[in-house]
């Protein structure tokens, strides 16, 4: 045989290339594996390779329970959030009158500037808690419809050197800062592994208009412990919502991750916690008494239960966020009129109005101002629901 048809030799990976414990073992094809560079493991791509061609790097993370013993939260901590998931559990339900309302920047990119907006909604969540939820969104990842940046977690440092292991930190660390002022939180789970690391710290969680038909997304949301809203896909298709609604509250096994990181088969009971979210879509708007009827009737259709939740913003207000206002004032307009469906809204909301863009110098951001989506100002933001809560107290 000749030379070219000659298998390639075995690579002996050294036993310190794998990260110890608690890191997360890493499952490679150890053909081409050429050696390490700051705790990462680089390809070199051998002629004959089938596997992993268009890989640069392997990178070592911690795994769920190192990082969640490296930064953990206090009993204190984890009682609030199971308190606060039951409190969601019961206004999902219909047992608990007040309405829900998921509040907080577009994503977290400054986390002093988004504590800041936590201590400010502490207070305005105690103060209209009688009527009104409040619970806090803190969102670290971000899908994108081609590229750009995808969050916190994946890129702590804005700047593209995507370290996720000081992101998965960082996430938890301010997660645990934002619980610690009394509010509750809420993030959209993106990546399928990202919720084993800060799952444990979140009251709520959406699947997103992207994802709500990825079976992936389904099938782990199945096994979160927290309420899910699904969102309407972005054509603004109700039917997806309610196809993975009644997907996530049936028992699937699927491939996933351990606490220790290890690849594993995770069969989980179903979550019975989930409800329909209208986001508006290529279409238009989706949150007219009809646009929720119609909602409802869906979701009658399929036994389950009709609870629907409103995000002001997104196509629901045109992507212009000074709109958010007025889709969440008729929402709670319709809520006075009667429609038990509803059970809240979202609204993205900031220290200051609108966003800016970006990549641009660090230096050159301006603090309290969305990197994404635009926002409402807090001042905006508390006059809203302050005007809410006093309407829905008249029926209180």
């Amino acid at each position: 045989m000749g030379e070219h048809n000659t298998a390639p030799p075995p690579v002996t990976i050294p036993n310190h290339s794998r990260p110890p414990s608690p890191n997360i073992p890493l499952c490679l094809d150890p053909t081409g594996l050429s050696g390490e560079s700051g705790g990462f493991l680089t390809m070199q791509i051998h002629p004959h390779q089938t596997t992993d061609v268009n890989v640069e790097t392997f990178g070592p993370l911690p795994s769920p329970a190192g990082l969640c013993n490296e930064i953990p939260a206090a009993e204190s901590i984890q009682d609030f959030v199971r308190s606060s998931r039951e409190t969601i559990h019961q206004i999902i339900f219909g047992n608990d009158p007040r309405h829900l309302a998921i509040v907080g920047p577009c994503s977290i990119h400054d986390t002093e500037a988004g504590l800041e907006y936590a201590e400010k909604l502490a207070g305005l969540a105690e103060e209209v808690k009688d009527q009104i939820h409040i619970v806090m969104r803190v969102y670290f990842e971000k899908p994108r419809t081609t590229v750009g940046w995808k969050g916190l977690i994946m890129d702590p440092h804005l700047d593209g050197s995507c370290n996720l292991p000081e992101g998965l930190r960082t996430a938890r660390r301010f997660l645990l800062s934002v619980l610690s002022t009394g509010l509750p939180t809420a993030t959209e789970f993106l990546d399928p592994i990202t919720p084993q690391f800060i799952a444990d710290l979140i009251s709520w969680a959406a699947i997103g208009a992207r994802t709500t038909e990825s079976q992936t997304h389904r099938q782990m949301a199945s096994g979160l412990s927290m309420p899910i809203g699904f969102k309407n896909t972005t054509s603004g298709a109700i039917q997806p919502a309610v196809n993975a609604i009644k997907a996530a509250s049936e028992r699937q096994t699927f491939l996933g991750i351990d606490p220790e990181g290890h690849a594993c088969s995770v069969t989980t009971k179903g979550n019975p916690n989930c409800h329909v979210i209208l986001r508006g879509g290529s279409d238009g708007a989706n949150y007219s008494a009809e646009h929720v009827a119609q909602t409802r009737a869906a979701l009658e259709k399929a036994s389950l239960l009709p609870a629907v939740l409103v995000d002001c913003s997104h196509a629901n207000s045109s992507k212009k966020p000074e709109r958010q206002p007025e889709v969440f004032n008729e929402i709670i307009s319709q809520r006075l009129a009667g429609e038990s469906a509803i059970i809240g809204t979202m609204l993205e909301s900031n220290l200051k109005a609108g966003n800016q863009s970006f990549p641009r110098p660090l230096a050159d951001l301006e603090r309290g101002v969305s990197i994404t989506d635009g926002c409402i100002d807090w001042e905006t933001t508390a006059d809203t629901i302050r005007r809410a809560a006093d309407q829905l107290s008249k029926i209180s």
